[in-house]
């Protein structure tokens, strides 16, 4: 029995030693980790080095002590580029910071012209000046101010009743949503216009047509239409060029207008 107490005296004090060690640790380094690269380019490791020193935060050659690593955190976050981010130490003095940068998945440009995105949290995100992702983009009729929509997410502006009846963005992500996780839809809409009666209206990478898809309802059901039609009903080698307006509006139609 005094072997163990001797034993978890000994173990007990080696810890308190590392840990006086690890605060007097001088910060030699930093390893900054930016993942999902290959789809956005928003930050690189100087990028992280500069915004960190315009929070005043100083980490190479500040003692662990001097250094808190869940305000390191808090500031990284706030960055608008900046999913989430993750920071710890060694005892050999190098600080590791893991960052998951945000994913665009449209943009959205209002009627007052200002643009910004929505990502794949369902949150606004400011334009980057270094990087303009490849993503949808919605324009027309669209009267969602940035500054007072950004303190929430799509989400909750869904779930909030009154936030839902004055707001698209809603409406516009389940559309845009469902585009980017089909292969084929994804491949051919590239735009998507919303029009003064608030109908919206798909525009494709190939051909000239408009898609009048109307609202965000029975999503599925349009969406299934026009890839029948587009596999199906364009066929022909001339039928690309022959019509000006698609309307999937009506239950089981599409309503085609020539040129």
């Amino acid at each position: 029995m005094l072997l163990w107490i001797v034993a978890i005296a000994g173990i007990t004090g080696s810890l308190a030693f590392v840990s006086k060690s690890e605060k007097n640790t001088r910060v030699k380094s930093l390893n900054i980790s930016i993942h999902n690269n290959e789809e956005n380019l928003f930050l690189n490791e100087k990028d992280i080095k500069q915004f960190l020193a315009s929070c005043n935060k100083s980490v190479v050659s500040s003692q662990y002590k001097n250094i808190s690593i869940p305000e390191l955190e808090k500031v990284l976050n706030s960055h608008p580029a900046i999913q989430n981010a993750e920071v710890s130490g060694d005892i050999d003095g190098e600080v590791k910071i893991d960052i998951v940068q945000r994913t665009p998945v449209c943009r959205i440009i209002n009627s007052d012209g200002e643009s910004y995105y929505i990502d794949s949290q369902s949150k606004l995100m400011p334009l980057n000046e270094n990087y303009s992702a490849r993503v949808i983009v919605v324009n027309g009729f669209v009267n969602e101010p940035y500054s007072k929509r950004y303190q929430y997410s799509v989400d909750q502006i869904r779930s909030n009743k009154l936030f839902s009846q004055v707001s698209m963005l809603d409406d516009l992500l389940d559309v845009v949503n469902y585009i980017n996780a089909d292969s084929t839809l994804s491949t051919l809409i590239h735009q998507v216009y919303v029009n003064e009666e608030h109908d919206l209206e798909l525009f494709p990478a190939v051909g000239e047509q408009k898609i009048i898809f109307g609202s965000s309802e029975f999503l599925v059901e349009k969406f299934n239409k026009l890839k029948l039609f587009y596999t199906q009903g364009l066929n022909k080698t001339d039928s690309w060029t022959k019509y000006s307006t698609l309307n999937l509006k009506y239950k089981n139609l599409v309503v085609c207008t020539k040129k």
